[in-house]
């Protein structure tokens, strides 16, 4: 890949700060990780914890200077917007509730934007985002880090391709079971918050998992959601959000399809898969096995196309880090993400154009706010008793 800089050696990093993410958090690590592997981004700020002691401490911890490691992101976009070597682009991994204030204050700030999912708790505060970013003209990614597999973006230029034919149905599934048990009100930190309505929004499942499922759906079969019919509910009694939720789709096109998703499913600790079917064949992806894709022409044997093997051409080349049999997974996704998502915001930042970051795999704020439409539509099919809802 050839990153764009302002000297043109192609070793210019992205500089960026961290909003959440601090001790005991899950999700900033595992952001960290992913830009880290290509040595594109350099993490010089953060406001990484609520709590002053702690957002001081993860800022040691992480190698960053003392001043600047800030207790409020208010505080945060407003001095790193005025240094000369300030941030370039912040990266939000806060609790559901917080991304829509954080990405607001640092695109005001004339910061570019990296985003966790959901983009947002309410569809208003996400079509303000929509608004503010092209107003602004800044950058904003979100990630949704499951496009960055190398054979989700096979599967999407194959339906492209037509390899499908004329597509008939659409299924996206992600299935757990880490909330069997009320943990939740047992207190674990990552549980509480995420079945929390004021923090993790109008859905706990759909929010946190099932939007990587509509997702990626989304992604490889190139449709949007013209409506749903929902079925959302809570296996664990006194649980104040749903951990389950069944929601039928008519997709754009005429296909039909569901999304399911289920953090009460013992059996499944991180189960991610996308199926599509055309009247020429059909193609199944699945998280536990990323490197693979089942393709089955109708009247034939199903075949499976690896990573660098036979039959993997194009963008799953591209994103290759490893010859075929070299395993990568969670991570390398993660991280192509952030590649692109560093080139893309390094080269806007210095009026440069690149030919090779692929803006369109990149999910950005409008894929985002798609995201956090399905959410309140399937909510809102819930409380009509499952009747049809319109995105």
């Amino acid at each position: 890949m050839v990153y764009a800089t302002a000297d043109g050696t192609g070793n210019e990093r992205l500089r960026v700060g961290m909003v959440g993410g601090g001790q005991g958090a899950f999700i900033g690590a595992v952001h960290r990780y992913a830009m880290r592997l290509d040595d594109r981004i350099a993490l010089v700020a953060g406001a990484l914890s609520s709590d002053p002691a702690n957002a001081a401490a993860s800022a040691a911890e992480l190698g960053i200077a003392p001043n600047r490691a800030y207790a409020d992101y208010r505080e945060m976009a407003r001095v790193e917007a005025a240094r000369p070597d300030g941030i370039e682009a912040v990266v939000i991994v806060t609790p559901n509730h917080l991304h829509a204030p954080v990405a607001t204050a640092f695109l005001e700030a004339g910061i570019d934007v990296i985003c966790d999912k959901p983009l947002s708790t309410t569809v208003a505060d996400a079509e303000a985002l929509v608004a503010l970013t092209a107003r602004l003209k800044r950058k904003f990614v979100v990630t949704l880090n499951n496009t960055g597999y190398a054979m989700v973006r096979q599967a999407r230029e194959m339906v492209a391709a037509g390899a499908l034919g004329r597509l008939v149905s659409i299924h996206g599934s992600y299935i757990q079971d880490w909330l069997t048990k009320p943990i939740d009100a047992e207190g674990q930190k990552q549980a509480e918050w995420r079945t929390d309505p004021a923090r993790a929004g109008q859905s706990a499942v759909l929010a946190d998992i099932g939007v990587h499922a509509f997702n990626l759906a989304c992604f490889i079969s190139g449709r949007d959601a013209e409506a749903v019919a929902a079925d959302l509910f809570t296996a664990v009694p006194g649980r104040r959000l749903d951990d389950n939720a069944h929601v039928l789709v008519r997709w754009s096109g005429g296909a039909r399809g569901t999304i399911l998703a289920s953090q009460t499913s013992p059996g499944h600790d991180n189960d991610l898969s996308v199926r599509v079917y055309g009247d020429k064949a059909g193609l199944e992806w699945r998280g536990t096995r990323p490197e693979e894709l089942r393709f089955t022409p109708y009247g034939e044997e199903p075949r499976t196309i690896t990573r660098g093997g036979a039959g993997s051409f194009g963008e799953s080349r591209r994103v290759s880090r490893m010859p075929a049999a070299h395993p990568e997974g969670y991570i390398e996704a993660f991280a192509n993400l952030y590649r692109d998502a560093a080139a893309l915001i390094g080269a806007h930042r210095r009026g440069q154009e690149i030919d090779d970051a692929h803006p369109a795999l990149v999910p950005n704020v409008e894929d985002g706010a798609r995201g956090v439409r399905f959410v309140a539509a399937a909510v809102g099919s819930q409380a009509k008793d499952g009747a049809w809802t319109n995105l």
